[in-house]
């Protein structure tokens, strides 16, 4: 089963084998997102910064996630939140007594599947397309997210047609995307050395890069293999 689903800026694809365990979902996004938009009306500075940001002690599982990674990557908060959302909607999911669940928060993806998944990469305009990764089964959520200066509406200071990163951290995943997407510039040399980033952050098992016509592969990835990517069933606005 699958379905789109869109509360205010957040717009997701749930996928799942019972509509319980969707409902889950949509009800840890609207939980999460109060508690997310309450926070930032006592810190409004939070929403906005590009740096690394703290956070008050009782502030909600949220907003704790948030700071840690984007502290992590040395960029703000806000650099997880799509991610995070996701996560917490499918840790919904499996408390609800999903093995298979996957929310596609606009390319920050939060997994758990009990079966094969073919995940496509979808890289703009650049002419590498119609590639996917295959992700084997596993027990436990992991994150694979996505960031892009020259595809979507989020902020990126680089020129990634498509900046991919896995974690078992599904919010470092999101944070770590956005931070490895400024770092590329044009070419194959800015490819390479914008790995640079992810490198040392414990946590990052791996990341891949797009860029015009090159693209880098670091840590362990997923296996690639050809498929039909379709442009209608990348989750936007």
């Amino acid at each position: 089963m699958k379905e789109h689903f869109q509360l205010k800026e957040t717009i997701v694809t749930i996928s799942s084998d019972e509509q319980s365990h969707i409902e889950a979902a949509k009800e840890a996004i609207r939980l999460h997102r109060a508690q997310l938009e309450h926070y930032i009306l006592s810190d409004p500075y939070f929403k906005i910064t590009l740096e690394p940001h703290t956070c008050a002690l009782d502030a909600p599982d949220i907003v704790k996630r948030l700071v840690d990674a984007g502290n992590a990557m040395g960029i703000g908060p806000m650099s997880a939140v799509a991610g995070t959302v996701a996560a917490l909607a499918v840790e919904a999911m499996v408390d609800a007594g999903a093995s298979y669940a996957i929310v596609d928060n606009g390319g920050d993806v939060a997994i758990i599947n009990d079966r094969p998944v073919i995940m496509g990469i979808y890289a703009g305009e650049s002419p590498i397309k119609d590639l996917a990764f295959t992700i084997e089964p596993g027990d436990s959520i992991t994150g694979v997210c996505t960031s892009a200066g020259t595809v979507g509406p989020s902020i990126s200071f680089g020129m990634a047609d498509a900046a991919i990163v896995f974690s078992d951290d599904v919010s470092l995943a999101d944070s770590a995307a956005t931070a490895l997407g400024n770092a590329v510039e044009t070419g194959r040399e800015s490819v390479e050395e914008a790995f640079d980033v992810v490198k040392d952050v414990s946590g990052i098992k791996g990341a891949v890069v797009i860029q015009g016509e090159y693209m880098g592969m670091w840590g362990d990835v997923p296996e690639i293999t050809r498929a039909d990517v379709r442009y209608e069933c990348i989750t936007k606005a």
